[in-house]
């Protein structure tokens, strides 16, 4: 069974240090194969809030991280930096791939970075990435878990989120479908989520994640985490996403929500 951890806005640098822990703990007992980071991992783009966050991910035991950067993974008051070099603290800490891949029998997993050193906040695909991401879906199997990952959303079904949603053709969710996408994760919002959206003959999960680690919860929601599993030897047309809540009364995350996924081929 593969079992992925989506960890989202965690900005370091403003982290919680009991949920921090519980984090750690959840990651101890529900072993996931992979960890993966839909960006904001620090709050200022600063080398030490960098250096926070490398040193939790390398505390993981067992768990392969894969990381994407945020808007806040970008200096904002450093414009020289911001202009020249705006991804330089981000690679010193977690590798000069800014949209890593892992593929292996039954995943294929798919960052796509949406930052833009001249947006502050939006984010933005190009049709190259998008035609990029179609190609790579396409060659998938019938037996991998087909995921999608980006920092802002490329979809939201609140009015109030409009704002959250990335800038890209109308048509970007369309192609992905079409091409066999299954899950599509995201962060930036702070508000956890999943739902279907009918793309034609096929529908395409959408999967947001809350605030992992911060104290910079959105109003009313409070720190939580995804995780996706799927057993491609059992049932390749089968998931489901787990949304888990830090209680904060016993100082742990709990599971609050299971969604089934049904994938279609």
């Amino acid at each position: 069974m593969t079992v992925l951890l989506q960890v989202s806005d965690a900005h370091f640098g403003t982290e919680d240090a009991r949920v921090l822990g519980a984090l750690h703990a959840l990651a101890l007992e529900q072993k996931p194969d992979l960890a993966v980071w839909t960006g904001d991992l620090t709050q200022r783009a600063r080398e030490a809030q960098f250096a926070a966050a490398r040193r939790f991910v390398d505390a993981l035991p067992s768990v392969r991280s894969i990381a994407m950067p945020g808007n806040h993974d970008i200096p904002l008051y450093n414009v020289v930096q911001r202009v020249l070099r705006p991804y330089a603290s981000y690679r010193r800490a977690f590798g000069h791939d800014l949209e890593p891949e892992v593929e292996r029998d039954d995943l294929l997993l798919l960052m796509v970075k949406t930052t833009r050193r001249w947006r502050h906040r939006h984010g933005e695909l190009s049709e190259a990435q998008v035609a990029r991401v179609a190609q790579r879906l396409r060659a998938a199997t019938a037996r991998q878990l087909r995921v999608v990952a980006t920092h802002q959303p490329l979809h939201v079904r609140e009015a109030g989120d409009l704002a959250h949603r990335l800038r890209a053709d109308a048509s970007a969710l369309a192609r992905w479908a079409e091409a066999g996408v299954d899950v599509v994760l995201s962060g930036h919002m702070h508000r956890p989520d999943c739902y279907a959206v009918e793309c034609g003959a096929r529908a395409v999960w959408v999967v947001h994640a809350g605030t992992s680690i911060s104290r910079r919860v959105r109003s009313g929601e409070p720190n939580s985490i995804n995780l996706v599993r799927h057993d491609a030897a059992r049932d390749p047309l089968r998931g489901e996403v787990e949304r888990w809540d830090f209680d904060a009364a016993a100082e742990r995350f709990v599971r609050v929500a299971r969604t089934l996924l049904t994938l279609t081929r």
